[in-house]
């Protein structure tokens, strides 16, 4: 059993935090408008469930999931994550986010950015491509023959296989991309992104999508600028 903290508890973030929880995890919920706005949440989800401050959430996890608007990446508590594993959900929208330079220009990329903010840390980016509603229901036990694969990249191999671990436990088979740079293949609007896990792109029917189609996505996904 791992507690797992979380850094934002929106669509996402509230997403892994049952998945964690049916999967026998403890969990540790936190946004930025205190942990008493979650109490229905944390009722919801029992007794593996607590509210606390994102810096509690930080300190208090084995694996902690970063799942806030990138805007806002800069506010994720650095200290309490040294030496820990980070699970990075972000994705970058300009309407949302504001406009970042070293993005527009892909000379980085969303986890590169955090993984810069927490030096210490161990970045993994994750359960950024797909639909939160497709992510509640697609999970399937190990061997199932319709089990979903999920794209992770990072720089260290050790995080990764904790990842790797961890969304299995949730239902899910991993693909690794590579390290951080190449977490660009299934950012948005790739065609690794949320869209493939819709079928015949209607959103209200999510589709299993196997290793092997993963990769083809992936392999076919273009840089902005060459799209």
């Amino acid at each position: 059993m791992t507690t797992v903290g979380l850094i934002g508890s929106g669509n996402i973030g509230g997403t892994v935090a049952r998945l964690a929880v049916d999967a026998g995890h403890d969990v540790v919920l936190s946004n930025s408008r205190g942990p008493e706005t979650l109490q229905d949440l944390v009722t919801e989800l029992g007794p593996h469930a607590r509210a606390a401050t994102p810096a509690e959430a930080a300190t208090a996890g084995d694996l902690v999931v970063v799942t806030i608007p990138l805007r806002a990446y800069r506010e994720v508590p650095a200290a309490p994550l040294a030496g820990k594993i980070v699970i990075d959900t972000d994705n970058y929208y300009p309407d949302r986010d504001g406009r970042f330079a070293e993005l527009d220009d892909e000379s980085t990329t969303t986890s590169e950015l955090l993984q810069r903010h927490l030096p210490e840390s161990r970045v993994v980016k994750a359960l950024n491509n797909i639909y939160f509603a497709h992510l509640r229901v697609l999970g399937r036990p190990a061997g199932a023959a319709d089990r979903t694969a999920l794209p992770i990249a990072g720089d260290d191999e050790s995080a990764k296989a904790t990842v790797t671990a961890f969304l299995d436990s949730l239902g899910y088979d991993t693909l690794d991309v590579g390290p951080l740079a190449e977490g660009w293949r299934f950012q948005r609007d790739t065609t690794a992104y949320a869209g493939l896990y819709a079928a015949d792109g209607d959103w209200e029917r999510p589709a299993p999508v196997d290793a092997q189609r993963l990769r083809a996505a992936l392999a076919a996904a273009r840089r902005y600028a060459d799209g």
